[in-house]
């Protein structure tokens, strides 16, 4: 029988979720490998009574509330992968597995929106529609979205709604804004082909380290002279791999990095220009490269539409509804709302360490209030689309 929540047990609640996210930072698991984190999830929402529907997905669950009143359907979204990174937190509830941690907070996603299913379920029978529950994998591989989207787990929604922890912004406190929020991220491999030579004869060769250093330096020029001063992009050059010996001129150097964009005009030109300084610079120093693309997701841009349903339910939770900074970090939620209107926030989580930091926690005493945030805003999205005509 499903749970009826009032003030005086919310502090029970609160426990609850506690326990479970610290079960999950206990165990974590990487993109696409989530299996007994499917498992858990699934068990927390079926004890609940909670609807867990088959999309025939090899990790990630899918539940439904509501339904028992007509009405459009809404979608919430946590993401449940963790990270390849030795933790050190010192935490008693520290990760069990070496070299594994959840140092991204999804945990704490996963535990929030269970709290907020907690919560929706003791109103089903009061809601004017049907709210959709995407517990998703992959994130971390900007592959989980997708996935879940050719499922088919977006048919009939309407709107959809998600989190990302914010170890700058206190407890208490969501970034709640229009627009964009998190970058495109896109990754890229450039292989620079030259001709080997002994080092004493460089002239016998030609020497594809010195084509990638000019064309490292030439890349800092696309964003301070290819992108307005309004503009902004981010061109990362990480890695720089080449040569086997320290007499011996190679004949490969490989460069890989990121391009961080918010706008994808931007996000176009950007990659035009890259590829035509490298390939430019490449030919004068009589060398050939390739660009490979490793294509991530696109900006996370909120629906400005959604935003006064969001600061109300922030005033209903409890929390102070600030506008953020946008991130230059990637997140795939960007691919569900290129489906669907979504908004995407920021939680506050007082941490003392930013995102894949080995040290990585978070105060879980935001969990609560984030429960009471999406449950109140995926109630409140029902009524207004339904109000709006929308089914």
């Amino acid at each position: 029988m499903a749970e009826r929540f009032t003030e005086d047990s919310l502090a029970e609640l609160e426990a609850r979720l506690v326990a479970i996210r610290r079960e999950l930072h206990r165990n974590p698991e990487l993109s696409l490998e989530e299996f007994e984190t499917t498992a858990s999830i699934r068990r927390w929402l079926e004890d609940a009574g909670i609807r867990v529907l088959d999309y025939g997905l090899r990790t990630g669950v899918i539940g439904e509330i509501g339904g028992l009143r007509p009405g459009p359907v809404v979608a919430v979204r946590a993401d449940i992968d963790a990270l390849p990174v030795q933790e050190e937190t010192g935490l008693p509830f520290a990760s069990r597995t070496p070299g594994r941690m959840h140092a991204c907070g999804h945990d704490f996603h996963a535990a929030a929106i269970i709290g907020a299913a907690l919560l929706l379920k003791a109103r089903e029978s009061e809601l004017r529609g049907t709210v959709r529950l995407l517990f998703q994998p992959a994130e971390e591989k900007a592959k989980g979205a997708q996935q879940l989207i050719a499922a088919g787990a977006l048919a009939g929604v309407r709107a959809v709604f998600g989190m990302h922890n914010k170890p700058d912004l206190p407890v208490g406190a969501v970034g709640i804004k229009e627009g964009p929020l998190m970058a495109a991220a896109d990754g890229f491999v450039v292989e620079v082909a030259g001709r080997g030579s002994h080092a004493a004869v460089p002239e016998a060769g030609i020497d594809p380290i010195v084509a990638a250093a000019h064309i490292i330096t030439a890349l800092q020029t696309i964003v301070s002279r290819s992108i307005g001063p309004l503009q902004s992009a981010v061109v990362s050059v990480t890695k720089l791999h080449s040569g086997t010996a320290w007499n011996v001129i190679p004949d490969k150097a490989v460069l890989d990095g990121t391009i961080r964009t918010f706008d994808e005009g931007v996000r176009e030109h950007v990659l035009r220009r890259f590829r035509e300084v490298v390939e430019g610079v490449a030919a004068a120093c009589g060398t050939t490269a390739e660009v490979r693309w490793v294509q991530g997701p696109p900006p996370v841009t909120n629906d400005a539409s959604l935003v006064p349903l969001a600061l109300r339910a922030a005033a209903d939770a409890g929390l102070e509804a600030v506008v953020p900074l946008p991130s230059p970090a990637g997140e795939d939620f960007a691919f569900y709302q290129r489906e669907v209107p979504g908004l995407f926030v920021f939680m506050g989580t007082s941490g003392s360490w930013e995102w894949h930091h080995p040290a990585f926690d978070l105060d879980e005493r935001a969990l609560l209030p984030s429960a009471r945030f999406f449950a109140g805003l995926a109630e409140g999205a029902l009524l207004e689309l339904r109000e709006n005509g929308i089914e």
